[in-house]
């Protein structure tokens, strides 16, 4: 199974794994954005966007199918992820694999998005960077927005302003998980 929590930069989505992870130990946390830092590594991603990289959009499927086999345990991944080709590409791999997706996206208005993104930082000891990361995160909540509403038809809908515990107790029954305590 696979569980993809989604949602515009500061809608909580490390929080809500965060929150999940104690409750749901035999799942494993997936981060797609180590494959992207990976990649940004070894070649040039001329969008600045690694998800426009067909290679990242492969591996972030394959290395997902591959966890799940090999380790044969739920997978809690936080990932923007609102392209519609992307997700499509992406969520078909998975469904292709027989995989079992749980989407679930939050949904915050801007203010408070840009509230959070604002409050945290992102890049420790670079003003220049940081500034740079932080608006482009900001440049990235209107497509977030947008996307809502072609996203894929089962997704569920969170209000992302709830605590995080009140989500991964909505999350968890969702799934018909039973959480440890």
């Amino acid at each position: 199974m696979i569980v993809w929590v989604n949602g515009a930069f500061g809608s909580g989505k490390t929080t809500l794994v965060e929150e999940l992870r104690p409750r749901w130990p035999e799942a494993l946390v997936y981060d797609p954005e180590l494959v992207g830092y990976a990649l940004r590594e070894i070649v040039e991603v001329p969008t600045g966007d690694f998800q426009d990289l067909r290679l990242w959009r492969r591996q972030v499927a394959g290395l997902a199918i591959g966890l799940v086999e090999e380790y044969r345990r739920p997978l809690l991944v936080p990932m923007t992820l609102v392209d519609p080709a992307y997700v499509g590409e992406i969520f078909d791999a998975l469904r292709d694999a027989a995989l079992d997706i749980h989407h679930f996206f939050l949904k915050v208005p801007r203010d408070v998005l840009e509230q959070r993104i604002d409050g945290r930082v992102l890049v420790p000891g670079d003003p220049e960077r940081e500034a740079k990361v932080r608006r482009w995160c900001k440049d990235r909540i209107a497509p977030c927005e947008a996307a809502a509403d072609s996203l894929p038809g089962d997704t569920e809908f969170l209000d992302g302003r709830l605590p995080p515990q009140e989500l991964a107790e909505q999350v968890l029954t969702r799934l018909g998980v039973t959480p440890r305590s």
